[in-house]
């Protein structure tokens, strides 16, 4: 594969009930919530709503923070 090359990533989740801390190289975020429902909050400062529902449908919406490049 030439011309090609891979970055190295981090990425650690602490799971405290239903609170969890998120820690990456690009920061560190949080996120609340239960398999349902989660708002969470990036390290880049985007506040996300998810919602999982049963047989695999999901609904996310970007709420505030920065747009994506």
């Amino acid at each position: 594969m030439e011309g090609t090359s891979m970055g190295w990533s981090y990425r650690k989740s602490i799971k405290l009930g239903p609170f969890r801390l998120n820690l990456s190289r690009g920061g560190v975020g949080h996120s609340w919530g239960n398999r349902l429902f989660r708002v969470t909050r990036t390290a880049d400062g985007r506040r996300t709503l998810s919602v999982n529902l049963p047989g695999g449908f999901h609904w996310r919406k970007t709420l505030s923070g920065r747009a994506r490049d």
